[in-house]
């Protein structure tokens, strides 16, 4: 699909789920000072880092919270010690102005301590008194690379219950999306999903990040799709406006339940940042 294949519809909430999407970011010692390109309010996400830890997250988000941003940290379960580490990290967000959280399993091939998944620490998280109005868990479109198709459609039936909403990992086929979201729909899954969508970035970046995530199905996808491949691998970056016109259908379909988009940037946040004005402008 193109821009003017959509109709008013899809056009509309398109343009709407671009504007409010929120855009990934990991700790660094430079992330910080770039972001002064997004708009005040605006949403940023910050994962938490096997090498930094998820205390540095929360200090990160702190700061960030303080700026105006309207912060999601990431609280990934392996990062966590124990149920006091826990109570300690939900004690620091109360005391910020963040609402939601983003609970993964984290990456760490190893757990910190005593939780090795995103259910178990979604269920102490329950236990404790926080100001959370939105909790958010992984899902994986295109499979996990460790982990097989079963256990995941387990494991998210049961997050739903300490959770309101799902991001996807990211993936380049909007085909691929939209059949993964009839299938958990049709198995029980309620929660609305955000889309993982890859944000302007340099090739090398894109594809390194593809392999290391496991987006298996989405490179599978590029080999069955040439013109698709040669327009990435020609480009020196990657650009979704395509991926995107391909979603509109989806998105102005109710029964998807497509919320939005999570933008993964790479940190390349000014290149993003001047996509999303570019494309929302298209619309004037």
């Amino acid at each position: 699909m193109n821009a003017v294949a959509m109709s008013a519809a899809e056009r509309d909430v398109l343009m709407y789920t671009v504007r409010e999407a929120y855009v990934e970011i990991f700790p660094t010692d430079t992330i910080e000072s770039k972001l002064d390109v997004l708009d005040p309010g605006s949403y940023v996400a910050v994962t938490c880092s096997p090498t930094r830890g998820v205390d540095a997250t929360i200090e990160m988000c702190a700061r960030l919270a303080h700026r105006g941003f309207r912060v999601v940290p990431h609280v990934a379960a392996k990062m966590v010690r124990n149920r006091q580490h826990l109570a300690e990290i939900i004690a620091r967000l109360n005391d910020l102005p963040i609402i939601s959280i983003f609970v993964p399993g984290g990456d760490a091939e190893e757990p910190t301590g005593d939780y090795t998944t995103a259910f178990e620490l979604l269920r102490d998280i329950a236990d404790l008194e926080h100001r959370f109005t939105e909790i958010g868990v992984a899902a994986h479109p295109e499979g996990h690379p460790v982990v097989d198709e079963d256990t995941l459609m387990a494991e998210l039936l049961r997050k739903q219950e300490f959770a309101n909403y799902l991001v996807t990992q990211m993936c380049f086929d909007a085909d691929a999306i939209g059949a993964w979201l009839r299938r958990i729909r049709g198995q029980g899954v309620t929660l609305p999903a955000w889309l993982g969508l890859p944000g302007v970035a340099d090739r090398a970046s894109l594809l390194k990040t593809s392999m290391r995530i496991g987006v298996g199905e989405s490179l599978r996808y590029l080999k069955r799709n040439p013109k698709v491949a040669a327009r990435l691998m020609l480009a020196n970056e990657y650009r979704p406006d395509d991926l995107l016109f391909d979603l509109a259908p989806y998105l102005a379909d109710d029964s998807y339940g497509i919320k939005g988009h999570h933008v993964f940037c790479f940190n390349q946040v000014e290149k993003t940042a001047m996509w999303r004005h570019e494309f929302l402008g298209s619309a004037e």
